[in-house]
């Protein structure tokens, strides 16, 4: 009888742990990058919410509150009697305080008493002159906080602007966005 030389066919365990130390090795080269690029993903999405959210307020207050501002996310998500569209999309205008791409939006506008009603059911009274829209990070190593108001430019600090930004002109911290 015939006897078969031991031919090894396959990897040996040393290999194997071999290319399971080169890919840990090269995931924890990666996971930190993939980190900030999420970060800097979420950042241009908040980015986009605050130019979305200043144009659906000039289109409210031009077109259905006589050149008031609503005074929060709820109103600019509700149409216009005749319309099936609302002002923003349905992501944003879903509730008063959205969270969106790993930050929390939200809209204020102080009420002024002599404000008109509007054309998607609020009372007299209840929009603005101006408004505050402000997009603060929900993960505590990100420190990119943006904001925007009726002047339609939007300012980027390293500390929350809610609270901070007039509804008109500049706010005391934090820089202007290059357009």
């Amino acid at each position: 009888m015939r006897t078969r030389a031991s031919n090894s066919e396959g990897f040996a365990l040393i290999d194997v742990i071999f290319v399971c130390g080169i890919i840990g090795l090269l995931c924890s080269i990666a996971l930190p990058k993939l980190a900030l690029a999420r970060q800097s993903a979420g950042s241009a999405s908040a980015i986009g919410s605050m130019r979305a959210i200043n144009s659906a307020q000039l289109t409210f207050a031009l077109t259905c509150a006589g050149g008031f501002y609503a005074p929060n996310l709820t109103t600019l998500g509700t149409p216009p009697g005749g319309s099936n569209d609302a002002y923003i999309t349905p992501e944003l205008g879903s509730a008063n305080t959205v969270t969106k791409a790993g930050y929390m939006i939200q809209v204020v506008a102080v009420p002024y008493a002599g404000a008109p009603p509007t054309c998607n059911g609020l009372g007299v009274g209840q929009t603005g002159q101006g408004f505050v829209a402000v997009a603060d990070p929900t993960q505590v190593d990100n420190t990119r906080f943006f904001a925007t108001n009726a002047n339609a430019m939007i300012f980027e600090n390293n500390a929350t602007l809610n609270g901070v930004m007039p509804e008109l002109g500049e706010p005391a911290a934090g820089h202007p966005l290059l357009r």
